[in-house]
């Protein structure tokens, strides 16, 4: 299987479906899967007084952060809608977005501010009267057109005439830090903001080939929602951009340590049908915002170059730092480093509470990949905030080696520090001829606890050590449960324990070699 960065997100449902061929009704699968969540959502997050030591640098950025939180105030689940599991939410961002059309009192076309879709002429003043003061809906043609950046204010909606048809590209002289489409007011924030049918081009060819492509923090991207309220992405491509195509997120990020947050994160973002790649670091990425939907997306083929050479942890769809609250529903994924990485660094709090429903991970080196840096190792310390992740209809096709991030071995699954991990209805395909190295397919590790994998399928892992590997040791995963998987000519071993490790239990394990 092979998708291409010109692959249709929309198909993501129907394939998903085809390789999981699981007769089992979508609403059913999720109150299953909200089940097994419970039963093992047994962790209470850790005390902010806890072992965690900072150092003076991360006090530094505490002092402009808050106090991180991993529970929901609003306590929203997930619910069936149209055939696709929905946060319960998504029904009131819909009725923002009928407010959001009927605020407009404007409704123009750019060219008639003198815009001119060339691919030579800068258009940055056209698009800037048209847009104004916002309530208004502008509508851009078809053609290349050429700003030097639009930042959009609240009450706006800036749409094309479909991907590839409209192309918003960024001047050749606009500095390494320019993002190319973001909103207005970062200190204030926005709201009411959407941007649909249109690419987003952020030119990195005109840097040349310089090492590293962004400027730090959020900037260097295509697209930037910071400190936004209801905001909406529809069927927009965003490509060759410094950092990432998609960045929902605060004005600044934080790294104030574990237990810390940015202030002004965004709300009550949708993603749909978004789509990138030559991304510099990652496709969409989510940093200490709330209530964030992504759905029926694909990112593929990252460059990498905002990383050090051999080290660009390029992810398709990451949920890092202080993200909460997270949605994702049918997406896709193809040659990454990370396929969908759930994460955070270790100067700052982890993504907590998300909620995966059908995501298709093509050679991508991690296919799944959850993890606390520097809170997972024997000497570090508890993660505070890595907590809550419930999965269904996860497919890994064929993980990978990718010289992107040197080292790093192929695995379709790994869970690392998080607590309270459900996983269920899933298939993980290896490539019976590639050499996996006797390493395992999907790895539960370093004070992972209270995880749960069911109802899978494991095949052509045929040069793994084992399908799924439950950590012992000094590092142990606890209260590990495995159940009812089948393993089909793959790894030597089906469930390999670590030692000493007394609290995996693994049942109905069927294994055909």
């Amino acid at each position: 299987m092979e998708l291409s960065k010109y692959h249709d997100p929309g198909k993501n449902k129907e394939l998903i479906a085809a390789i999981l061929n699981d007769p089992k009704p979508l609403a059913e699968t999720t109150r299953e899967t909200l089940e097994l969540f419970h039963s093992v959502k047994h962790s209470k997050p850790l005390p902010f007084h806890s072992n965690y030591r900072k150092s003076w640098m991360e006090r530094l950025w505490a002092l402009t952060g808050k106090k991180h939180s991993t529970v929901d105030p609003y306590h929203y689940s997930i619910t069936v809608a149209g055939g696709e599991a929905v946060p319960e939410w998504k029904s009131g961002l819909d009725r923002e977005y009928a407010n959001l059309e009927r605020s407009f009192q404007r409704i123009v076309n750019v060219e008639s501010f003198g815009a001119v879709g060339d691919g030579v002429t800068d258009s940055t003043e056209a698009f800037r009267n048209a847009i104004g003061s916002g309530q208004v809906d502008v509508f851009v043609p078809s053609g290349i057109f050429i700003v030097r950046k639009i930042d959009l204010p609240s009450w706006t909606r800036l749409r094309g005439a479909g991907k590839g048809a409209t192309v918003i590209r960024l001047h050749d002289e606009a500095p390494k830090k320019q993002r190319l489409v973001t909103n207005r007011n970062y200190v204030k924030g926005n709201h009411h903001i959407s941007v649909e049918n249109l690419s987003l081009d952020w030119n990195v060819e005109r840097l040349g080939n310089i090492e590293n492509t962004s400027a730090g923090l959020n900037h260097s991207s295509c697209l930037t929602y910071a400190h936004l309220t209801y905001g909406w992405v529809k069927n927009v491509a965003a490509y060759n951009p410094g950092l990432h195509c998609f960045d929902i997120s605060s004005p600044t990020y934080n790294y104030g340590g574990d237990g810390i947050r940015a202030r002004g994160g965004s709300r009550y973002i949708w993603l749909d049908r978004a789509s990138g790649y030559g991304f510099g670091d990652d496709g969409i990425t989510t940093h200490h915002s709330d209530y964030i939907f992504i759905s029926n997306s694909h990112f593929c083929d990252p460059s990498g170059r905002s990383h050090q050479k051999g080290f660009s942890n390029s992810n398709g769809i990451e949920i890092d730092d202080g993200s909460r609250f997270v949605w994702l529903s049918n997406n896709s994924t193809a040659r990454c480093f990370g396929g969908l990485e759930i994460k955070a660094h270790a100067t700052s709090s982890a993504a907590t509470g998300v909620f995966i429903s059908g995501h298709l991970s093509v050679h991508d080196n991690r296919s799944f990949n959850f993890r606390h840096i520097g809170h997972h190792k024997a000497e570090d310390p508890d993660s505070l905030s890595a907590y809550n992740i419930a999965a269904q209809y996860l497919v890994s096709v064929a993980p990978v080696f990718a010289d992107m991030y040197a080292g790093s071995s192929p695995r379709a699954l790994v869970v690392s520090g998080f607590r309270n991990v459900a996983i269920n209805r899933f298939r993980f395909i290896g490539d019976p001829h590639y050499d996996y190295a006797n390493q395992p397919a999907a790895a539960i590790q370093y004070k992972a606890a209270n995880v749960s994998l069911t109802n899978g399928t494991f095949s052509g892992f045929r040069t793994a050590s084992a399908d799924i590997s439950i950590a012992g040791g000094k590092q142990p995963a606890l209260h590990v449960k495995a159940a009812n998987i089948q393993c089909l000519s793959s790894a030597k071993k089906s469930v390999s324990v670590g030692k000493g490790n007394s609290t995996a239990i693994v049942e109905q394990i069927k294994a055909d070699l």
